[in-house]
């Protein structure tokens, strides 16, 4: 586990610096190749984040004696990220010594008001814009997660329909079982009374062979 935590380490480290080079070189362009640079580094953020997401993952399923040294590792790569972050924005909105000479022409210094009115006016702008790309993020995500809850909701609505068929067909089984416990249970009676009906009749067939007999003996005894 610890190895899957090292090797997102590396890629970590190698992304980190590609964005962190490539963060230096945004003030330094304009127009169509400064807005592809930026949309290349906002790219690379977002999979750090991923990664990122990826390592806590795998902090949350080491054991709790080795994940205090892995949860500060962490904790400071998020720091890192942080400062990547901020670093980014200040980039988007800056502008080397010679984009803004070319911005202002000659007229430098009357215009160096406009060019920081412009500069908070993109600052503005930039951050309604990652409040947008945030909420909508989180957006995504519950949308994810609502749909991961139903098809949750589907599966147990599922489960419990198959256990209900189940304990139908346990309960239809007991009845039957109960049926053929008392179908038994009267051929039983039955048997039982037929064999008290036959040991009486035999009892009663002795008891009068016996009378007979004695009677008889009786009889020639006296005749005699």
């Amino acid at each position: 586990m610890s190895s899957d935590f090292e090797a997102y380490e590396q890629d970590f480290g190698t992304l980190t610096a590609e964005i962190t080079n490539k963060i230096g070189r945004i003030p330094k362009l304009g127009g169509e190749e400064k807005t592809q640079l930026v949309l290349n580094v906002d790219k690379q953020l977002e999979e750090v984040r991923e990664l990122m997401e990826q390592m806590d993952l795998e902090v949350r399923e080491l054991p709790i004696q080795s994940r205090g040294m892995y949860q500060s590792r962490l904790k400071s790569y998020k720091g890192e990220m942080d400062k990547l972050e901020k670093d980014f924005k200040r980039s988007r909105i800056a502008y080397s010594d010679e984009v803004r000479n070319e911005l202002l022409g000659e007229d430098a210094g009357s215009s160096e008001s406009q060019l920081i009115k412009l500069r908070e006016e993109r600052a503005h702008l930039l951050d309604n814009t990652e409040k947008l790309e945030r909420s909508s993020r989180r957006l995504d995500a519950g949308y994810q997660i609502a749909v991961e809850t139903e098809q949750v909701g589907q599966e147990i609505l599922a489960n419990l329909h198959t256990d209900r068929e189940k304990i139908q067909r346990s309960r239809d089984r007991l009845r039957e079982t109960d049926a053929n416990l008392g179908k038994s249970s009267r051929i039983l009676t039955g048997m039982l009374r037929r064999i008290i009906q036959n040991r009486v009749l035999v009892f009663v067939l002795g008891a009068i062979i016996l009378i007979t007999i004695i009677l008889a003996i009786y009889f020639n005894v006296r005749g005699h």
